[in-house]
């Protein structure tokens, strides 16, 4: 009489050869993991490397002076008679752009988010979800020409401002180019409070704005700076819709209608005209250690504030 054969029943000897083959993938797999989080690493140092390198002739030429560098406010690079690299106004229409969008934007960003995520259907969340990603994908030259044809004659008919590309102009546009990443990233740090807390909210009788104000934004706090952060690095780093917006005048703006220069927008307009090896391309790679450096500063100061609010 026959038997029939349980398929289900694994032999002995295929045992060890799974187990064998499911911690050589876990292994495998958390190798991967592990090179993705040092490769990171290693990229920064790379690049920072690279870019010092670049730079550091700079400090053996008998026409630098490092305190000038920073604090001086004239910059003549290619002057044949007296040659002055000074960044401080460069520097102050960068931090002064970005604060300004910055204004602008989180407002705008972080009531939208609260729209999105607590507000409004299903529906036009969906709609309105893709037009921000459409925001997102529109290129930064195409938010130039914007800036340069569209936003000035606004701004001079509106200011009677003689020149319409100005810290305003370049403020409005970095402020527009911002708002779809701190939507995006805070309407995610909303959601991921727990709908337990908006439950016990509402059992005591919190209103939706009591519970936006006195529930969400604390919950959702290291979410929501991280998603201005992310502005802020998007402000800073932009370079062609400041170069075609600001006026691209190397001063230190005294008000919203002047125009300015930023560092991302002096590399990008004067590195291709700069000779390989001479000082005035190795001073170009030094603002990129400078851009780097500020940049590096705005998000351990934000590191610090995250801990702080953590251990409150």
């Amino acid at each position: 009489m026959n038997k029939e054969v349980n398929t289900d029943i694994v032999r002995p000897k295929q045992i060890p050869r799974r187990a064998f083959a499911a911690i050589a993938g876990e292994k495998l797999i958390e190798l991967i993991i592990r090179l993705s989080g040092v490769s990171a690493i290693i990229f920064v140092l790379a690049i920072f490397f690279f870019v010092f390198r670049e730079a550091l002739p700079i400090f053996f030429s008998d026409h630098f002076d490092l305190f000038k560098f920073l604090f001086n406010t004239q910059w003549y690079p290619t002057s044949a008679v007296n040659v002055r690299y000074g960044t401080f106004a460069l520097t102050v229409g960068s931090i002064s752009i970005t604060f300004l969008a910055m204004l602008i934007a989180v407002p705008f960003g972080l009531g939208s988010a609260i729209y999105i995520s607590e507000f409004c259907g299903p529906k036009q969340k969906e709609s309105l979800k893709i037009i921000i990603e459409l925001l997102a994908a529109i290129p930064s030259v195409v938010w130039g020409f914007i800036g340069l044809t569209v936003m000035s004659r606004m701004i001079i008919s509106i200011t009677g401002a003689p020149v319409g590309v100005n810290l305003l102009n370049g403020g409005i546009i970095l402020a527009l180019m911002s708002v779809p990443i701190i939507v995006s990233i805070s309407e995610d740090a909303l959601k991921a409070v727990p709908d337990s807390y908006r439950e016990a909210a509402l059992a005591l009788g919190a209103t939706r704005w009591q519970i936006v104000y006195r529930v969400l934004l604390p919950a959702a706090k290291n979410g929501l700076l991280a998603a201005v952060l992310l502005g802020v690095g998007r402000a800073v780093g932009e370079t062609m819709a400041v170069l075609m917006a600001t006026g691209h005048a190397v001063q230190i703006p005294h008000g919203l209608l002047d125009s300015v220069r930023t560092l991302t927008a002096n590399i990008a307009a004067e590195l291709g005209e700069a000779s390989v090896g001479s000082d005035h391309y190795h001073v170009l790679f030094l603002t990129g250690v400078l851009l780097f450096l500020l940049t590096f500063a705005v998000n351990l100061t934000a590191d610090f504030v995250i801990r702080g609010i953590r251990r409150k």
